[in-house]
């Protein structure tokens, strides 16, 4: 199974169950795309990856707005061969550069199934990269794979927003 919208509105049926994601839904449901952040070129979708794990969404907004200019209408190859002084001129540390090209340089000679392979297939592959972690791993799965049966359960963003909102709904019933 494929995640796109259909399923996707399946998903938030089943998980409408839970009183604080029915509100989280009901709050946001009308403002997804689950096909907003997808790409065929998986090296650029794991590069858009690493770039938004900054520490402000403003500035990972900023900085990726800017890496997709510098790439527009390079190769794959033309990006490996993009300095780290052209990346850090755009507001990629050395070391997240370094993560950048890791992935273009390990997807230019893969031949692995990544959209016909398990999830912990996926992940031990991925993984292999130095500078993707399982959390990068599990929204490639999530957002580029389209895989519809992934949760990451060590994305501190949501794991920190579901026990706030289970504390709020605890204190107002």
């Amino acid at each position: 199974m494929e995640l796109n919208q259909e399923t996707l509105k399946k998903a938030y049926n089943y998980l409408s169950k839970d009183p604080c994601l029915d509100h989280l839904i009901n709050k946001f449901s009308n403002n997804i795309d689950i096909s907003e952040r997808f790409n065929e070129n998986y090296p650029l979708a794991l590069a858009y990856l690493i770039i938004e794990q900054q520490v402000s969404f403003k500035a990972a907004i900023t900085i990726k707005k800017r890496f997709i200019k510098k790439v527009e209408g390079l190769s794959n190859d033309e990006i490996i061969e993009l300095k780290d002084k052209d990346l850090q001129s755009i507001g990629i540390s050395y070391r997240k550069a370094t993560y950048i090209r890791n992935v273009f340089i390990f997807f230019k000679d893969c031949k692995f199934d990544f959209a016909g392979a398990p999830n912990h297939e996926v992940i031990n592959e991925l993984t292999t990269i130095k500078g993707i972690g399982a959390w990068s791993s599990e929204m490639f799965l999530m957002f580029v794979v389209l895989k519809p049966d992934i949760f990451s359960f060590g994305d501190l963003g949501i794991m920190l927003l579901l026990l706030i909102l289970k504390l709020v709904y605890k204190s107002h019933h």
